[in-house]
């Protein structure tokens, strides 16, 4: 039971309302997909694409048999790779089809720009980094970090 006063990290609170409201899948799908080249490797990743995840399955678009025979081979390693990635067994089987890859889009395009002119204290760097600590999505920490970081300098009064 939590003490009087004590305030949930804002990571514990993001998962688990990702929880309840049964979206953990969708995110994880979209971390696949924005982080597949890093995940896979170049080679794999020009040729697959994450389509979607369900009940613990990864069905996953292969360009040509070719492909989904050689990586038929890979499944052990690409769900051990998935998993260290999304930090649990979020994926124990690879379903693999045969279609058509989407053509990659930058990440970038549809991250929102950081605050990068606010500087904190080593007090506000700490409390900051210990509600974003949990949250193993970089850019999402980084975006949480610049919100909580603007949220701390209106509340500290300068000086």
């Amino acid at each position: 039971m939590r003490g009087i006063g004590s305030i949930d990290s804002l990571s514990s609170i993001l998962e688990g309302l990702a929880r309840r409201l049964g979206i953990e899948s969708k995110l994880l799908e979209n971390r696949m997909r924005r982080d597949w080249v890093s995940i896979v490797g170049e080679p794999i990743a020009s040729n697959t694409w994450p389509d979607q995840v369900r009940y613990k399955k990864l069905y996953l678009l292969v360009r040509n048999s070719v492909w989904l025979h050689q990586l038929t081979f890979l499944k052990p390693t690409l769900i051990q790779k998935l998993n260290q990635v999304a930090g649990g067994e979020f994926v124990t089987e690879i379903a693999l089809r045969v279609g058509e890859i989407p053509a990659r889009t930058a990440a970038s395009a549809t991250t929102p720009p950081l605050d990068d002119d606010v500087t904190l204290s080593e007090v506000e760097l700490a409390e900051t980094a210990s509600h974003v600590s949990a949250i193993q999505d970089p850019e999402l920490r980084q975006l949480f970090t610049s919100v909580i970081s603007r949220n701390l300098r209106t509340l500290t009064p300068p000086g």
